[in-house]
C-alpha cells in the first residue's frame, strides 16, 4: 500500500528530510586558534598607586585623581573599613558555597533587606558582580520576550545579557526615544518587549530617558535598567535613575553594583518579589556561584547605611558638581548630563589628547585618557568628581581644561 495522500507519512518524510538537514550542516569558516595570538589585545592601563582619597603616585609624582567610580570615597571610609576588619574577624572570609547549597549567611540576606528599603523595592538580590546582575535576569527571563531592544551605547553586562533572552535584538540609537518608537512599531501590535538601558551612562555620565521609555512601550513589556552609576548618586535620596525619572518601579528590574557609589564590591538586583524568586529558581549562574565574600557583605551593610545616614554625602558631591560645571558651561565646553558627577571629553585628534595630558599633568591632575566600550573608538578623557574632592582640587581641574579648550 502507498503513502500518497497519507498525512502521516507526508509529516514523517518532511521530519526526516529535516532531520538529515540538520545531521549535514553547512561547512562554518572558523578563524584558525593561531589568529587568537595574533590579534591586537585591549591593552590595560598603566599602574598607578592611590596614596589617599583624592590622590595617585603616578610616574613617581603625586596627582589629583578624578578617575574611577568611587563617587563618595567610601571605599575609604573608615567606617566601610572597620566593618571589613570586624567581618572578617567574626565571620571568615567565605562561605565556599552556593547559596541555593549551603552558602545562604545571614549577612546577605540583611544587606538585601537593606538594599531593597534603600531604594525602595519590593525586593533584592545579591550576586558576586554587577556585571553577572544583567546576565542572571537575562538567564532567568530567556524566552518570555519576542523582542529585546537595546541602546547602541550600553555596557558590555548589558549585550551580552541580550543574547541569553531567546529573542531577536534590535539597537536603537544613543538615548533616542524617536527611534524607539520606530523599533517598537517594527516588532508589532502583538510583540512582548523587553528594553535594555543602562541609567546614567558611564562614559558621560549622559541619562537614559526611561519616563519616557515607559510610556512607549506596551503594558505587558519590562526595562532592565543598568544603574550601576546612578545607584546612591541620582535622585533626591540616591535611588537612582528610578527616582530621578518619578516613575513606578512596577515594570523594571534595577541592576546595581556596590563597587562605585557603595565603594565596596558585588551586585543586585532590586525587582518585584515575583521576578526575584523566578531569578533564584531559573538562572543557573546565581545557582551555580559563589556569593561575595562575608567580610564584604559586612563592609557593603556599613556603606549602604553610611549613605542612607550621613546626608552631607550627597551635599557635598552636589555641590562640587555645580562648583565643577558652572565656569565650564560658561566657557563653552559641553560637558554632558546636568546631575552627572562625570565629565567627559573627547579630543580632535592625537595632538589634542597630548596636549591636553601635558596641560593636565602641569597643573597637578592625573590624565586620565582611556579606552573604553561604549566610549569613543579613540579614546577619551573622563573625569569622575567625588564628594570628597576639594575646591583647590577642582579649581586645578577648571584650569587645565580651560587652558586647553
Amino acid at each position: 500500500m502507498g503513502h500518497e495522500g497519507n498525512p502521516k507519512a507526508e509529516t514523517l518524510k518532511v521530519a526526516r528530510n529535516h532531520a538529515s538537514v540538520r545531521m549535514r550542516p553547512e561547512r562554518k569558516q572558523f578563524k584558525p586558534i593561531d589568529s587568537i595570538q595574533q590579534s591586537p589585545p585591549r591593552l590595560l592601563a598603566e599602574r598607578m598607586q592611590q596614596v589617599d582619597r583624592t590622590c595617585v603616585i603616578h610616574r613617581g609624582r603625586k596627582l589629583i585623581y578624578f578617575g574611577g567610580c568611587d563617587y563618595f570615597r567610601l571605599a575609604s571610609h573608615p567606617a566601610v573599613q572597620r566593618a571589613l576588619r570586624d567581618g572578617l574577624k567574626q565571620f571568615g572570609l567565605n562561605v565556599a558555597a552556593s547559596r541555593m547549597t549551603t552558602g545562604n549567611h545571614v549577612l546577605y540576606e540583611r544587606l538585601e533587606k537593606q538594599l531593597a528599603e534603600f531604594f525602595d523595592a519590593d525586593a533584592a538580590l545579591l550576586v558576586s558582580t554587577g556585571y553577572l546582575a544583567n546576565l542572571a535576569v537575562a538567564q532567568a527571563m530567556a524566552g518570555h520576550f519576542s523582542h529585546a531592544l537595546i541602546d547602541e551605547r550600553a555596557h558590555g553586562s548589558l549585550q551580552d545579557a541580550a543574547q541569553f533572552l531567546e529573542c531577536p535584538v534590535l539597537r536603537f540609537k544613543h538615548r533616542d526615544v524617536g527611534d524607539v518608537d520606530r523599533a517598537i512599531q517594527r516588532c508589532g501590535r502583538s510583540a512582548r518587549l523587553i528594553l535594555l538601558t543602562e541609567g546614567m551612562f558611564s562614559h558621560d555620565g549622559s541619562i537614559a530617558p526611561v519616563k519616557e521609555y515607559l510610556q512607549l512601550i506596551p503594558r505587558d513589556s519590562r526595562v532592565l535598567l543598568d544603574d550601576a552609576h546612578g545607584a546612591g548618586v541620582l535622585g533626591r535620596c540616591g535611588k537612582g535613575t528610578v527616582e530621578l525619572a518619578q516613575v513606578s518601579r512596577r515594570r523594571i528590574i534595577q541592576t546595581i553594583t556596590l563597587s562605585k557609589a557603595f565603594g565596596v564590591y558585588g551586585g543586585a538586583i532590586l525587582c518585584p518579589g515575583a521576578s526575584r524568586k523566578w531569578i533564584v529558581a531559573k538562572s543557573r549562574m546565581f545557582a551555580g556561584s559563589t556569593p561575595l565574600p562575608l567580610p564584604l557583605a559586612a563592609a557593603a551593610l556599613q556603606a549602604v547605611q553610611t549613605l542612607k545616614t550621613d546626608h552631607s554625602l550627597r551635599r557635598r558631591l552636589e555641590d562640587n558638581i555645580v562648583y565643577l560645571q558652572a565656569p565650564l558651561i560658561q566657557r563653552g565646553l559641553s560637558i554632558g548630563g546636568s546631575n552627572s558627577p562625570i565629565l567627559s571629553l573627547v579630543p580632535r585628534n592625537s595632538r589634542d589628547a597630548q596636549a591636553l595630558k601635558r596641560g593636565l599633568v602641569a597643573h597637578g591632575v592625573y590624565p586620565s585618557l582611556i579606552a573604553y566600550p561604549g566610549g569613543p573608538a579613540s579614546g577619551y578623557f573622563r573625569f569622575a568628581i567625588s564628594s570628597e574632592h576639594t575646591r583647590r582640587q577642582l579649581d586645578a581641574l577648571i584650569a587645565a581644561l580651560i587652558l586647553q579648550r
